[in-house]
This record gives structure tokens, sequence and C-alpha cells, in this order.
């Protein structure tokens, strides 16, 4: 089954989970800001994903970060610490697609073709 991973109220997530009913297609979502995020998770992500993609840079919440908290992205179990600190970090909506299958974001013809 497919597990979407994201903030209830983003408009992304909603056009996702929209859309994956509209397929009648199942899937959970784990909402991030409510249930929080753990680090084996994010690790797993890591593992297909560089930390500057799955980390939202141009969200208030990155913004807010300062300098020294920004320039820390680039190390893994830094950028771990504040994705759990501040889940809102995280680029929206990250697919588990299951079978170690993952996606990053929106894109309707993309995930058509993987799901």
């Amino acid at each position: 089954m497919i597990r979407i991973y994201g903030i209830k109220n983003c408009d992304t997530m909603q056009k996702a989970m929209k859309w994956l009913d509209a397929k009648k297609t199942p899937y959970e979502f784990h909402n991030y800001k409510e249930s929080g995020i753990d680090k084996t998770t994010l690790q797993t992500w890591l593992e297909h994903f560089p930390t500057d993609k799955l980390i939202n840079t141009k969200g208030t919440t990155y913004r807010a970060l300062t300098d020294t908290e920004k320039a820390s992205i680039s190390n893994k179990a830094k950028a771990i610490n504040l994705m759990v600190k501040n889940p809102s970090l995280i680029k929206r909506p990250v697919w588990d697609l299951g079978g170690g299958k993952f996606f990053l974001g929106w894109d309707e013809k993309a995930l058509a073709e993987l799901i």
C-alpha cells in the first residue's frame, strides 16, 4: 500500500490525496505535523533523496532557521535532527510506494507511471 507523508492542510497534499481518491488507489496518510517523524524513516529517505531536496529550502520554516542551522543541512545527522524538531522543513509529499520505491513532491505524470 502507498503511504504518503506530509501535512494535512498543505495544498499539495490535498491535491495528492484527491488524485489518489479519484483513482481509487488505497493509501495511508502520515501527518508528520501531528504524529512527528522518526530518525529511522528520515535516514531511509536520505538514502533516496539528497538533504537539499528533502528539506524545503523555500518554505517559511527554513527561512526562520538561523544561518548556522541552514548551513548544517549538508550534514545528514544534523539535517535529521532539524527535521525531527521541525517536520515542516520536509518537502511534501514524500511517497513511499512500497518495495523500496520512493518519490518526492508532486508530479502527476511521473506518479501515474509509478503507481
